[in-house]
């Protein structure tokens, strides 16, 4: 995981204000937000964890700190084992304050709300988590940090309408959050005094984005077993793998209020090793089968060639239009489609009154199952042909053309032209994004230029694949022919 640092004051919470706006460096360095603090091993051991005897915290490039193992580890041994008072949850200790202010955070910005928590114990003299919070980074490399030219030279808008929105909220949101607690007593005030802006509250945010899991309550204390977002102390300092070599456990036991037990201590949940594990490699768990925009966007880091990685576009019988005359064929009325072929868009959600227009290339699938679907019934000129074939096989790519070969070809087609023309989209080249990062820039510039480069080597490699199956199609149409 990408973890960046700056410094802080030893024995106090640091101060929570700190410019939005201002130029930060985004760099690997191992310095925390203090600039010494405590052992977090130790703290998690003498709260009553567990943490195995060769799992240590040291610097993993190019991500910063995180956790090693010093020695060998055998498969299945038990990592790391936090007993039910270790994670932090927005439920403990929170203010009335803090409910209200949570309840106008938007859904999608759940990790708004835990953070609202961690100022509220960052800002607390004498935390019972501040052994934790003062080994968190200081600043994080997520896009709401960035400068505005490295913003706007991510490329790709759906990403910069993400980052513009995050930034707008936490605009609106410093706002609310100083007029509730303007006229609070000291005794009443959540974050101590203590002054909280956008930049703050940014901070906080990522910090919950980029660490916290969804897990279940501590049914010893709930009574209920319900999912909720938790900061693990010492278990997310663990890098992100597609192939992890551990993996979280957690006991889902609603109906007993047993804890996990090992080497004698209460666990409420336990990383173990799901391979065996060498000297010098770093712990890894897996965040998800996630995007490069949700990889940026909450944890600041972006991965190549990400098989989940996608392009999200809109459609829009227009642009259709175009791909296919770019691909050269005769143009169909993607604009103008007739009423058997709507009927079937309808059904598909591509058009009606409950049409979801967003899909997407890349991915597992190469294509959206829906788009490709679409593109085959336009295509298409024979309403019964198409009619007698199942939707949901149409929306596969792997099936046989069911709808012929000069359909799938043509099909196949529109989808390279569609990628030629959003390769046009980019004001720069792959390659000239490559020069650029041989030149040297800053952290941000270079995350920003990463980020475009995967989208468009996703697109080339989309349109690569499309070329191979019209090759595929067309050289066993020829076999057949002879």
């Amino acid at each position: 995981m990408w973890r960046t640092t700056g410094t802080a004051v030893i024995g106090a919470s640091p101060s929570l204000s700190f410019s939005l706006l201002r130029s930060r460096s985004i760099t690997c360095a191992v310095s925390r937000l203090a600039p010494y603090p405590p052992d977090l091993v130790k703290w998690v051991r003498r709260e009553g964890g567990f943490v195995h005897q060769a799992v240590t915290i040291a610097h993993v490039p190019p991500h910063g700190l995180g956790l090693v193992a010093a020695h060998e580890i055998p498969q299945g041994s038990d990592l790391i084992g936090l007993p039910p008072h270790l994670p932090l949850k927005f439920d403990d200790g929170s203010s009335s304050v803090l409910a209200s202010l949570a309840q106008r955070v938007p859904e999608e910005l759940w990790a708004m709300r835990l953070g609202l928590r961690l100022l509220q114990e960052r800002a607390r003299t004498g935390s019972f988590w501040w052994p934790y919070i003062s080994n968190l980074p200081e600043t994080y490399s997520v896009p709401i940090f960035f400068q505005g030219e490295d913003i706007k030279n991510l490329q790709y808008a759906p990403l910069l309408h993400q980052v513009n929105k995050r930034c707008r909220f936490l605009l609106e949101f410093e706002k609310e959050v100083k007029d509730a607690i303007a006229n609070l007593k000291p005794g009443d005030h959540p974050f101590g005094g203590q002054d909280i802006d956008a930049s703050s509250l940014g901070w906080a945010m990522s910090a919950v984005s980029s660490r916290a899991f969804l897990l279940h309550r501590d049914k010893l204390s709930e009574g209920v077993l319900n999912d909720m977002p938790m900061m693990l102390p010492l278990i997310d300092m663990c890098n992100h793998s597609f192939d992890p070599n551990a993996k979280i456990i957690q006991d889902q036991d609603a109906e007993n209020s047993q804890m996990i037990v090992k080497a004698g201590l209460l666990c409420f949940l336990q990383v173990v090793a799901k391979k065996d594990i060498k000297r010098n490699d770093p712990l890894e768990l897996s965040y998800g089968c996630l995007s490069n925009d949700l990889f940026l966007l909450d944890y600041g880091f972006v991965i190549t060639a990400n098989p989940y990685d996608c392009i999200e576009l809109r459609y829009d019988g227009a642009l259709l239009d175009a791909a296919s005359m770019a691909a050269g064929l005769s143009s169909p009325s993607f604009s103008f489609p007739a009423p058997w072929q709507r009927e079937i868009l309808s059904q598909l959600k591509l058009d009606g009154e409950a049409k979801d227009l967003k899909v997407t290339l890349g991915g597992p699938e190469l294509v959206d199952g829906r788009f490709l679907a679409a593109l085959r019934v336009l295509h298409a000129d024979d309403a019964e042909t198409v009619l007698k074939r199942n939707l949901g096989n149409l929306q596969s790519l792997s099936s046989e053309p069911s709808l012929g070969i000069a359909n799938e070809v043509a099909t196949l087609r529109t989808i390279i032209g569609l990628c030629a023309i959003v390769l046009q989209h980019f004001p720069t080249k792959i390659m000239e994004d490559e020069s650029l990062l041989k030149q040297g820039v800053s952290g941000s510039s270079e995350l920003a230029i990463q980020f475009r480069i995967q989208k468009k080597s996703l697109i080339v490699n989309v349109m690569m694949e499309m070329s191979q199956r019209v090759k595929l199609i067309q050289s066993k149409e020829s076999a057949t022919a002879a």
